[in-house]
């Protein structure tokens, strides 16, 4: 019998100051700045696991971490929401507390996540941090005839940064296609798991696709290559937004 108990906390945040998501030496980040005001709050030394790395400028409308509480810990509840959120910078907010099972992980557990790219075309000052600003639009059927044809692939090598530690670079793509509003356009792709870079480096390809550089039917062999050097450029990562992320025992319901 444990006397710990693990809680799922929801999050969102603005990662333009921060160095990404994960702690690092040197470096300020999401998860630096979230451990120490648990820490506080609850007057133990309190380490989160997070659902995944954010690349430094990289955004979150929704992330989730795992921590453990003792058992002379008061219960989380949405006082004790509030306080942290007083602690928090403005760049960071916490939307709950949730009570799992003890074995429950955030990073493991998560069965889909989804990422969105933001582009627009006029120069707005209120989009800047989190949108980036093209002059021309592309071709949006193309990007997503390309589009449709990356999710009968499941080896994404070549969208992968190099030298990473992973076991395999093996993603199941469920969902890929770009949305236009009146001047903007929207990436959104949905998978059971992402490789470092992998979006920004699809959506770099795609763009070239758009522009009439490269054929759709060619990212067949872009990625059937499996090298990082036939895919397109990684576009910057201030678009970029960690936009959802589901749990098998999480209801979307429960999302504020």
């Amino acid at each position: 019998m444990t006397d710990r108990s693990r809680y799922f906390i929801e999050l969102c945040f603005n990662g333009t100051p921060y160095h990404g998501w994960q702690a690092q030496p040197n470096a300020l980040t999401v998860q630096e700045v979230l451990n120490g005001a648990l820490t506080t709050l609850f007057r133990q030394n309190i380490e989160t696991l997070g659902c995944g790395r954010t690349d430094t400028g990289v955004h979150a409308s929704q992330f989730f971490a795992h921590f453990d509480l003792n058992s002379t810990s008061p219960t989380p509840d949405a006082r004790l929401l509030a306080s942290l959120n007083r602690m928090l910078p403005n760049e960071i907010a916490a939307k709950r507390f949730i009570k799992v099972l003890e074995n429950a992980h955030a990073r493991f557990d998560a069965n889909l996540r989804t990422y969105e790219y933001h582009i627009h075309f006029n120069k707005d000052p209120f989009r800047d941090q989190f949108s980036w600003l093209l002059r021309e639009k592309p071709d949006i059927a193309l990007m997503n005839k390309a589009a449709e044809i990356i999710k009968e692939f499941k080896d994404f090598s070549c969208f992968s940064k190099s030298n990473t530690r992973v076991f395999t670079n093996n993603c199941s793509v469920s969902e890929a296609n770009w949305t236009e509003n009146a001047n903007s356009i929207t990436f959104r792709i949905s998978a059971d798991r992402f490789l470092r870079n992998m979006v920004r480096a699809i959506v770099g390809t795609l763009l070239q696709i758009g522009r009439g550089e490269i054929d759709p039917k060619v990212i067949r062999s872009i990625i059937e290559s499996g090298d990082r050097s036939n895919a397109g450029f990684s576009v910057p990562a201030h678009g970029l937004f960690l936009a959802e992320v589901q749990y098998p025992y999480l209801r979307n319901t429960e999302k504020n």
